[in-house]
């Protein structure tokens, strides 16, 4: 019986162990890795204004940076696991954090916006790494505390997301933007450690291998109830820790409901990664705000991500949610880019971007229908590829977009209405995604045959 009588039923896991037992070194590492995740990505656009005054930052420069994190995402999402597979997680852990570490010092000596833009790509190459190896670690350290550690994983990724907007503009006016873009390399530097530690001690050899996919239900469906650590621990779709099949991935190919995941995933994507290059810009532009409230109003926007990533995948697996979950995110984040629209009120900007932050149940709720949508590990592993891959594509699309549609109309009325049309669009596909089908059945309706 799982903690306040929710019923949990796996294939048999191993025992429980104190957290910290034989494992300090392991979770320090995993906190660090996850913080140093997301603040790169966060930190940038605020002080965009602050950059501009040492060298020009054209719009097509900051959408390439916008596009960045998807592309690289993608990217290495691909190249990771043959890495991985030469070198080990954790040796590739090192190398990932490293990178992430000299892209963020790069940045802060930037001399214009080219390298500007090369230290970006430095450092999501190493985050679109970590992206991959973190759940992979947190499996083969914590085959035990799996729903506790990836609770703590997406935690610390949210208020990591949320924490350098708020400071960005404050650090940048007292101490230049130089610093306010590069004091991150510490927590990035900092994860290194507990790595190579391990490493030097040979201790990842005295702990289990990583298994393949997460712990499964039995049977072909998941239960209806469930422990909120088991549906936290969904919330980061399925543990990848080797290739999947050419011919499972050509079959999802094949199936609408796969698509109709990649385009949840991919408008989710494209929402957060659109505010985080541009969000700050267009609340200064728009509504009139001073730099250090549109860096406020950015960390506001990252923040509606922290109690989604907690609570979307309960309201999923227990309640079966989806549809409605997808229409409230997708209407309220459509409200509020039409409130910056059409009321850009200095006094409203809040609530236009406390709406517009609604898209952060988008992210979770994807996650979650990658691991739910699947009946096999091989086949969550295969859809978690395909939908990460098609959905990044789209996703790299609109920063770049933005920017260029901005500079051609020297305004943000037609970059706003595209990203309405996209929730609006999306919608269908939302309702679609609710359906409770695995993409198995899904092909086994479709051609009359077994998986």
């Amino acid at each position: 019986m799982a903690r306040g009588g929710a019923e949990l039923v796996t294939t048999g896991g191993p025992v429980a162990r104190p957290l910290w037992h034989g494992r300090t070194l392991a979770v320090l590492g995993i906190v660090l890795v996850a913080f140093s995740l997301r603040s790169a990505v966060a930190s940038l656009s605020p002080v965009v204004d602050h950059i501009a005054r040492e060298f020009p930052m054209p719009a097509a420069v900051v959408g390439l940076i916008g596009t960045a994190p998807p592309v690289c995402f993608a990217l290495f999402g691909l190249l990771t696991p043959l890495m991985e597979r030469r070198l080990g997680l954790e040796r590739v852990t090192v190398i990932a954090l490293t990178a992430v570490t000299v892209g963020l010092v790069a940045r802060g000596v930037a001399v214009n916006a080219t390298t500007l833009l090369i230290a970006t790509a430095l450092v999501f190459a190493g985050v679109g790494m970590t992206n991959i190896l973190m759940p992979p670690l947190v499996k083969k350290y914590f085959p035990d505390r799996l729903g506790l550690m990836m609770t703590l994983y997406t935690t610390v990724m949210a208020f990591s997301t949320f924490l350098p907007p708020l400071v960005a503009v404050p650090v940048a006016d007292a101490a230049g933007w130089r610093l306010s873009l590069s004091m991150w390399a510490v927590f990035a530097l900092a994860g290194t450690i507990p790595w190579i530690v391990m490493l030097v001690r040979t201790r990842a050899s005295s702990v289990p291998e990583p298994v393949e996919g997460p712990d499964r239900l039995e049977g072909s469906e998941q239960p209806e109830r469930l422990s909120f650590e088991s549906a936290a621990a969904l919330s980061t779709g399925p543990i990848i820790v080797a290739p999947s099949s050419s011919r499972v991935f050509a079959r999802l190919a094949r199936i609408p409901l796969a698509w109709v995941l990649a385009a949840v995933f991919g408008t989710s994507a494209s929402m957060a990664y659109t505010a985080f290059a541009w969000l700050p810009t267009i609340l200064i532009d728009q509504t009139g705000v001073t730099p250090q409230a549109a860096g406020l109003l950015l960390s506001l926007f990252a923040f509606t991500g922290l109690p989604a990533s907690l609570v979307v995948p309960v309201l999923i697996v227990r309640f079966r949610a989806t549809s409605v979950l997808y229409v409230i995110g997708a209407v309220g984040a459509a409200g509020g880019l039409l409130g910056l629209l059409f009321a850009p009120d200095p006094a409203l900007a809040w609530l236009w971007v406390l709406l517009y932050g609604l898209a952060g149940l988008l992210f979770p709720l994807a996650l979650v229908l990658i691991s739910i949508r699947a009946r096999e590990p091989e086949t969550a592993v295969a859809l978690s590829g395909f939908v990460q891959s098609a959905g990044y594509v789209i996703a790299a699309i609109f920063p770049l977009l933005l920017g260029l549609v901005h500079t051609a109309t020297d305004g943000w009325q037609i970059p706003l209405i595209v990203l309405v049309a996209l929730l609006v669009a999306s919608i269908p596909a939302g309702i679609y995604a609710g359906r409770h089908i695995t993409v198995e059945a899904a092909w086994e309706r479709r051609h009359g045959r077994r998986w």
